[in-house]
């Protein structure tokens, strides 16, 4: 069975309440039940924090065990050299995900400092793009 870490950063813990017009009205928890449903073929563990030093210290737990990690880092993609860092530092492969397309909003959001060190990126697709990304890791 696979192992597969969904890590979100900050403000995601509000999905289904923040901005709907961008992230839509469903929960992650309501999303991440489909997903189990949809792959018992994985173990798909959860976690979610607003606090870069929390997120880097699952990275490390998780990144020498783990099949794969898919990572939504919230507004950390931008800013964020130590994540980046982290993910460089683990042999689990990481996929980079946003909900909404990025580069179709503020330029501040077109630089992730955490892509070059990841497997890949996907975008755009709302809630999908999380069930896109546990595609390419299995």
């Amino acid at each position: 069975m696979k192992k597969i870490q969904i890590i979100n950063g900050p403000n995601l813990n509000l999905l289904g309440k923040r901005e709907p017009t961008v992230y839509g009205s469903a929960s992650f928890e309501s999303y991440l039940d489909e997903l189990r449903a949809r792959y018992p073929q994985c173990e798909i563990a959860y976690y979610q924090s607003n606090i870069e030093g929390e997120m880097i210290n699952k990275i490390h737990e998780v990144g020498f065990d783990y099949d794969g990690i898919i990572m939504n880092a919230g507004a950390y993609t931008h800013t964020s050299i130590a994540l980046h860092d982290a993910i460089k530092a683990v042999n689990t492969p990481v996929v980079e995900v946003h909900i909404s397309n990025v580069h179709a909003r503020e330029s501040f959001r077109h630089v992730s400092m955490i892509s070059a060190a990841c497997k890949g990126v996907i975008l755009g697709f709302g809630l999908d793009s999380y069930r896109l990304a546990l595609e390419a890791l299995i």
